[in-house]
């Protein structure tokens, strides 16, 4: 009788964690992991590629240095502030991040006004084939942005839901991950005129 009782609580028992969420949390956590470092991959991807497009720019451009310095420094200013997996839930951390990023992104759009106004500068093929690398960079930019909220969005469902919240309150403790988001200035759209 002892024996079966004890294979009966073994079956619960094991029945009761294969629903609990505990390995599934875990593993959607590891998603919200990765999918933030393929927005850094993305990120860093671009920063490496700025520095060719403004060689390539002043060689054009020399009387422009001051749009071109703005981007060199935007650029450092974006790779000083990293965002590490621990700081994924920081809201402030984040925003700090996207702010650095978002200066770059400004920066970057003021070399292409530049460039519009040199003809012989958009004619060069390398600098064609390095703005066409840099429009697909920014592409992929948005792609992981939305990867990653996508694994934001399931794991911070999955800890809510039950009976994962419960195995997350009392087992795991592991705390929503923030979004990445649009700024204000975004929700504007850009004039353009001709």
């Amino acid at each position: 009788m002892k024996r079966i009782v004890t294979a009966a609580v073994l079956v619960i028992v094991s029945v009761v964690l294969s629903g609990c969420g505990y390995n599934s949390l875990q593993m959607k956590e590891e998603n919200v992991f990765k999918a933030w470092a393929d927005v850094e991959s993305t990120l860093q991807r671009r920063a490496d590629l700025i520095p060719n497009l403004v060689e390539t720019v002043k060689g054009y451009a020399k009387h422009e240095q001051e749009t071109l310095q703005a981007v060199v420094d935007a650029r450092s200013r974006a790779g000083s502030v990293q965002v590490s997996a621990s700081d994924l839930g920081n809201s402030a951390a984040m925003q700090q991040m996207q702010a650095a990023q978002s200066g770059l992104s400004s920066a970057l759009s003021k070399l292409m006004v530049v460039v519009e106004r040199y003809p012989d500068l958009k004619a060069n093929q390398n600098f064609l084939d390095l703005q066409n690398q840099l429009e697909g960079t920014e592409n992929r930019i948005n792609v992981a942005r939305q990867r990653y909220n996508a694994a934001v969005s399931d794991f911070n469902g999955a800890i809510r839901r039950f009976p994962a919240s419960l195995t997350n309150k009392f087992l795991l403790h592991l705390e929503r991950k923030e979004y990445f988001k649009a700024e204000e200035r975004a929700k504007t759209a850009p004039s353009v005129k001709f």
